[in-house]
C-alpha cells in the first residue's frame, strides 16, 4: 500500500452567517476537490429552492442526513486532499450540531478556522466557538476574515477586526503571534486557494496554503489503550465485532483487553484474535484508526455502545463521580444542583446528576468569580460535581484528555460543553 498522507481533523468555526460553509464549498471546489457536475447539480438545486448564491454551502449541508447516520459512511465527500494532508471536515451546519459534532464521536479536531465577517466583526458565537476549541483541546487554530468584498478589501478594516480577534485570542489562551489573520471573499474565491489581486497589501498565505502550514497533530500513542465502542455486529464466520475508533494507545493481534462496564458492570476480559480496517486485515490501530476487531471470550450479549476497551493492565476508569470544568451553552432557563441531564461521553449517552456547584470561573482565566453560585445560565463556567446514574468510563483531562471531554444535552439540545478535572474511581 502507498504510504498515505498524515490525516487532520479540521473544524471550521464561527458565527451563524459568518460564511462557514460557503468557505468550506469554494475550498473544494477551487482546490479540484469537488467535480465541476456536482457543482452544477447543486447549483440548480439551490436555485430551485431561491438560494441562488448558496451552491457552496449546499456542498455541506447536503450531506447532514447521511452525516447523522454514524460511521459506516463512506466520508470521501468530506474529505480533500493538500500537498501534504489528507483533511477531514467536521462542519455542521447548525450550532448545536457542531457544538455536539465537535465534542464527541469521531470528531475530536485537531485544527480549526474560525471565519468571523469583515462587515460584523466578533459576534456573540464567535466568542463561545473559539472558548469551545480551547475547552475541547484544539491546539492550532487560523482565522479568515470573510466578506472582504464588502468594506472594498480596506485593509484599515481587515487591520480593526485582527486587532479584536487578537484581543479576544489573548483572552481564551491562544496566542495571536501564532495565528494566520487571512482576508477572504469566500463566496468570490478572494484568498481560498488563489492569491487575490484585490488584496495587493496582504503578503500572508491563503487559506489552502495555510492548510500545509499547521503542524500535524502527534498521536497519541504512549498514552494508555481506550477504544470506545461504537457498535457491535455478529457476522457469519467470524462472531461478534466491535466497531470503533481507537482514541489513544495501540491496540494489537494477540493484546489481552478487557472492555468495561460491560453488562454486569465490572467488565468483560478476551483476547485480540483479528483486527480489519478498511476491509483488509491489520496487526495493529493506532489513534485515529476506525477498526472492526474480534475478541476471543467476549459475546454479543456482554457489550455496547458506550463500553470501552483498554489493556488489562491499565483498565479504563469507571468514575463514581467526577468534577468537571463545563461552559453553559445554551440552557433554557438557569441550571442548579439537582439537574440531571445526559452527558455524551465519547461514544457513551449517561445520565448524570450535577450534584454540586462548586465555583463559577472566568472562562479565559480561570479566576474564581463566585464560590458555591446558587445557579449558572446561558455564557457562565464553572466546577461542579458529577454524579453518573450508571457505571461509565471517564478520564481525567490531565491524564488521558481525550477521553475527558463531553456534551451535556437536554431535549435535543447541547445544553453545556466540558471536561473531567478529577474523579472518584468506582470499586
Amino acid at each position: 500500500m502507498a504510504k498515505t498522507k498524515p490525516h487532520i481533523n479540521i473544524v471550521f468555526v464561527g458565527h451563524v452567517d459568518a460564511g462557514k460553509s460557503t468557505t468550506v464549498g469554494r475550498l473544494m471546489y477551487d482546490s479540484g476537490n469537488l467535480p465541476e457536475q456536482e457543482l452544477r447539480k447543486l447549483k440548480e438545486k439551490a436555485e430551485e429552492l431561491g438560494k441562488g448564491g448558496f451552491e457552496f454551502a449546499f456542498v455541506m449541508d447536503n450531506l447532514k442526513e447521511e452525516r447523522e447516520r454514524g460511521v459506516t459512511i463512506d466520508l470521501s465527500h468530506k474529505k480533500f486532499g493538500t500537498a501534504k494532508y489528507d483533511y477531514t471536515v467536521i462542519d455542521a451546519p447548525g450550532h448545536k450540531d457542531f457544538i455536539k459534532n465537535m465534542i464527541t464521536g469521531a470528531s475530536q479536531a485537531d485544527v480549526a478556522v474560525l471565519v468571523v465577517a469583515a462587515p460584523e466583526g466578533i459576534m456573540e458565537q464567535t466568542r463561545e466557538h473559539l472558548f469551545l476549541c480551547r475547552t475541547l483541546g484544539v491546539g492550532q487554530i487560523a482565522i479568515l476574515i470573510n466578506k472582504m468584498d464588502v468594506p472594498k478589501f480596506s485593509e484599515q478594516r481587515y487591520n480593526e477586526v485582527k486587532a479584536d480577534m487578537s484581543n479576544l485570542l489573548k483572552t481564551v489562551g491562544y496566542n495571536p503571534a501564532n495565528v494566520a489573520f487571512i482576508p477572504v471573499s469566500s463566496f468570490n474565491g478572494d484568498n481560498i486557494v488563489k492569491k487575490s489581486p484585490q488584496t495587493p497589501w496582504y503578503s500572508g498565505p491563503t487559506l489552502l496554503e495555510q492548510l500545509d502550514l499547521f503542524k500535524e497533530p502527534e498521536k497519541p500513542t504512549n498514552l494508555p489503550l481506550r477504544l470506545p465502542i461504537q457498535d457491535v455486529y455478529s457476522i457469519a464466520g467470524i462472531g461478534v465485532v466491535p466497531v470503533g475508533r481507537v482514541e489513544t494507545g495501540v491496540m494489537k493481534i494477540g493484546d489481552k483487553v478487557i472492555v468495561v462496564p460491560a453488562r454486569d458492570g465490572k467488565g468483560i476480559s478476551g483476547e485480540v484474535k483479528t483486527i480489519e480496517m478498511h476491509h483488509e486485515q491489520v496487526t495493529e490501530a493506532e489513534p485515529g484508526d476506525n477498526v472492526g476487531f474480534s475478541v476471543r471470550g467476549i459475546g454479543k450479549k456482554d457489550i455496547a455502545r458506550g463500553d470501552v476497551l483498554g489493556h488489562v493492565d491499565n483498565i479504563p476508569t469507571l468514575a463514581q463521580e467526577f468534577t468537571a470544568q463545563i461552559v453553559v451553552i445554551n440552557h433554557p432557563t438557569v441550571l442548579t444542583a439537582g439537574y440531571t441531564p445526559v452527558f455524551h461521553i465519547h461514544t457513551a449517552q449517561v445520565a448524570c446528576q450535577i450534584t454540586e456547584l462548586v465555583k463559577k470561573i472566568n472562562p479565559a482565566t480561570g479566576e474564581v468569580l463566585q464560590e458555591h453560585p446558587d445557579m449558572l445560565k446561558n455564557g457562565d463556567a464553572a466546577i461542579v460535581k458529577v454524579r453518573p446514574t450508571k457505571p461509565m468510563v471517564i478520564e481525567k483531562n490531565s491524564v488521558i484528555p481525550h477521553m475527558s471531554r463531553f456534551a451535556i444535552r437536554d431535549a435535543g439540545s447541547t445544553v453545556a460543553a466540558g471536561m473531567c478535572i478529577d474523579l472518584v474511581k468506582k470499586n
